[in-house]
């Protein structure tokens, strides 16, 4: 009897012990589980975390493109707008020389009357003496100026009276004007403009091959000179007249690459565009 209660004893502690290392790894088992579910748990945060930093970043990397463009389409219409009042600017500055240059015309082409013949009866002067022949006694020639020592008139006279002549349509006087201005003052600031209204002249005489002459002169001798976008196109236009269209539209076009914010060039698209 004692046997078998001791038999049982050590049967129920060996049931035991064996069950204390089982219950002990459930336990261990249960705490890592949770340890686990911890971890993934932050781990998701950190993967929405990390989503939503991409997320802004990209919001903000479109943001800056979009200033960037902004700002860019801002500086380029400043750009032109700066352009188109510098040109503004300069058609004004050309249009007021034009009126400078057409006043100082009208001053050049007022003449003063010479009194006439009956001048000198009406002031009661005696007669001039007469020679034993009846002619006339007139002062002596000997040793008066000839007409190549006469000095030729002041720069801005020369000027303003071609001007005034081709403002009129006195083309034929106008050129005149202007080649001797060009032969007498070869470098002042105004003989390049007195080769292109030569052309002008030539151009208001339907004289089209010369006027475009007179303009191939200008671009060869005067290469800086403000009235190339002008020349261009009324050679352009003179060409037109002439039935070539091709090549007026390569002087067109030459002044709209060249000279885009000028009037010549608002004329040139005109005739590009008809």
């Amino acid at each position: 009897m004692i046997r078998r209660l001791v038999a049982a004893s050590v049967s129920l502690l060996a049931v035991c012990v064996l069950a204390t290392p089982a219950a002990a790894a459930n336990k261990d088992m249960e705490r890592l589980q949770l340890q686990v579910a911890t971890l993934q748990s932050q781990l998701a945060e950190i993967q929405r975390a990390a989503d939503e930093s991409r997320r802004e970043v990209k919001r903000l990397g479109e943001l800056i493109a979009e200033q960037n463009a902004l700002l860019q389409r801002t500086v380029n219409d400043r750009r032109q707008q700066d352009e188109a009042t510098a040109a503004g600017l300069k058609d004004l500055g050309d249009r007021v020389a034009e009126l400078a240059e057409a006043i100082q015309a009208l001053k050049g082409a007022t003449i003063v009357p010479m009194p006439g013949p009956s001048a000198a009866a009406n002031t009661g002067s005696p007669s001039a003496p007469t020679s034993p022949g009846g002619a006339s006694a007139g002062p002596s020639t000997t040793g008066a100026p000839s007409a190549s020592n006469v000095p030729p008139p002041a720069p801005r006279e020369l000027y303003s009276q071609a001007y005034a002549d081709y403002a009129r349509g006195n083309y034929d006087l106008a050129i005149q004007g202007f080649t001797e201005y060009i032969r007498n003052y070869p470098s002042t600031d105004f003989t390049d403009n007195a080769q292109y209204w030569i052309g002008e002249c030539l151009y208001g005489k339907k004289q089209f091959n010369e006027a475009i002459e007179a303009w191939n002169v200008l671009f060869r001798d005067y290469p800086s000179s403000d009235k190339l976008p002008n020349a261009r196109v009324k050679k352009g236009m003179a060409l037109e007249r002439l039935g070539r269209r091709s090549q007026a539209l390569v002087e067109y076009r030459y002044v709209v690459d060249r000279f885009p914010n000028s009037q010549a060039a608002r004329i040139a698209r005109e005739h590009l565009n008809p």
